[in-house]
């Protein structure tokens, strides 16, 4: 793994393009401060780039740098979440703004998966996460069930959990307001 980590961080500082495992289903990634390898990655899903993208960090602290004021139940809702929680806060800073939605918002998610978190770790930035097909088709449950466009339109290609046949799926997902309100986006 460690091997493989140490390839995606070279390709993600190079503006590359990754597939990789996550604590959901396998992403295409890219950093998430760069507007083009962000572009790339509209461009390989096929993609509007009005529809955002998730983006994945290591540790809640570092929220506080890419969103302008963390509402309080933020923290308790990670802190609780036992499956995946995927996080839309409003007033996203410091990342490309062709990864922040037309209202200002981003999608954040907290990933615990070893190969990500270490990934996130040793980038030191956020790092994007989308589901690693082209838009409006299923996302792939598991490696070998990803298309051969997204294969070959990456740079580089994780080895890590390749043969892991285990059916994953999209995190829940859930819109803060910066008063505490919540909406339900994907159960």
């Amino acid at each position: 793994m460690r091997e493989d980590v140490k390839a995606a961080f070279e390709t993600l500082i190079s503006g590359g393009l990754i597939l990789y495992p996550t604590d959901t289903i396998w992403g295409i990634g890219c950093d998430a401060t760069n507007q083009e390898a962000v572009k790339r990655v509209y461009e390989l899903k096929k993609r509007v780039d009005q529809k955002a993208l998730i983006t994945l960090l290591d540790n809640p602290v570092k929220l506080d740098y890419y969103i302008e004021e963390v509402p309080a139940i933020a923290w308790d809702l990670i802190e609780v979440s036992e499956t995946p929680l995927t996080i839309i806060y409003d007033n996203a800073r410091n990342v490309a703004q062709n990864l922040i939605a037309p209202d200002g918002s981003l999608a954040i998610r907290i990933t615990k998966e070893k190969f990500s978190n270490e990934l996130c770790k040793r980038f030191r930035k956020a790092l994007v996460s989308t589901s690693a097909n082209i838009s409006g088709q299923p996302a792939p449950a598991n490696f070998s069930e990803i298309n051969e466009e997204i294969k070959k339109g990456v740079d580089y290609i994780v080895k890590y959990r390749q043969e892991d046949k285990t059916e994953a799926k999209a995190s829940s997902i859930i819109k803060l307001d910066k008063n505490g309100g919540v909406k339900i986006i994907r159960e």
